[in-house]
């Protein structure tokens, strides 16, 4: 098991929080790709290919506002 610091995270990001979060999304979504196409080669989990990822800054993001729900 890897361990990324708070600093590791928050270097490549506006905050370690921020980071965090993208790094969570991001494993969501290598999670619904075909095992067959991973990224990164061999048997790391993605929560941990996602924070290499994000700590390298290989992953490019942008924040979007979330729309306002109608209730009506």
């Amino acid at each position: 098991m890897r361990v990324f610091t708070p600093a590791q995270v928050a270097e490549n990001n506006q905050s370690k929080y921020l980071g965090v979060l993208v790094a969570a999304r991001y494993a969501r979504e290598l999670n619904l790709l075909p095992r067959e196409i991973l990224p990164l080669g061999d048997q790391k989990k993605l929560t941990t290919r996602a924070l290499e990822a994000i700590t390298s800054g290989q992953v490019e993001y942008r924040l979007v506002k979330r729309r306002k729900k109608f209730v009506g």
